[in-house]
């Protein structure tokens, strides 16, 4: 009897020791798998942070390289601006000296020879600016003479007008009178245009009163100069 209430209770406290047991078993199997995770988080924040610090350094070499492309392109735009200024420079001073032998060799040269082509002298007439046969005889003349006595000649043509009718307009008459005579020359005798030098004055040096038909008349007229 008393054997039979003794395995009775041992089994009792083996039931009841059993589940505990079991139990402490789970909770280490899940705390393992638990460590196991927080392990495993912890390398990938490492390897996370590791590569956040590499892209740091390469941003930073980056930026360096810029800023130092940056001043790099600063300089040299400050060099060619600089440059630029020395051109822009020395082109005016090219322009100034060119200015002034242009200006002695127009003051050196001497008159050869000068011819008036005027409307009383049966020329250009009012408004027109077509060469007329007349014009184009006196001029046949001027240039027969020039080869008669060959040597280095420059002729100048200068445009006039009457004042009849606005400033501007008077100007391009003027000056369209003139190119009339300078593409003659060219054409006819085959002068070079770059001896040639044509300039309109439009209704501002008259020769003759304005007050009367035939000072207007003369006032419309081209006037030929040959220089040496």
């Amino acid at each position: 009897m008393r054997k039979s209430v003794l395995s009775a209770s041992l089994l009792a406290l083996t039931v009841a020791i059993a589940p505990a047991c079991a139990s402490k078993k789970f909770v280490r199997t899940e705390v393992g798998g638990v460590n196991t995770k927080v392990d495993t988080l912890s390398g990938t924040v490492e390897e996370t942070q590791e590569r956040t610090r590499k892209n740091e350094e390469r941003i930073g070499a980056v930026d360096t390289k810029a800023e130092a492309a940056g001043r790099a392109a600063s300089d040299a735009k400050s060099a060619a601006d600089a440059a630029a200024n020395a051109a822009k420079a020395a082109d005016t001073r090219v322009t100034t000296v060119n200015t002034r032998v242009e200006a002695a060799e127009a003051a050196a040269r001497k008159l050869v020879y000068e011819v008036t082509l005027s409307e009383d002298q049966g020329n250009f007439k009012f408004g027109k600016t077509d060469l007329p046969d007349e014009a184009k005889m006196r001029l046949d003349q001027v240039v027969g003479t020039l080869k008669a006595d060959p040597k280095a000649i420059w002729i100048e043509i200068e445009g006039h007008t009457d004042n009849v009718g606005d400033k501007t307009t008077n100007e391009r008459i003027g000056m369209q009178r003139a190119e009339s005579v300078k593409k003659y020359l060219y054409m006819q005798h085959q002068i070079p245009l770059h001896k040639i030098n044509v300039i309109s004055y439009g209704e501002d040096k008259p020769v003759s009163p304005n007050n009367t038909r035939q000072g207007r008349a003369q006032n419309r007229r081209v006037v030929v100069r040959v220089l040496s």
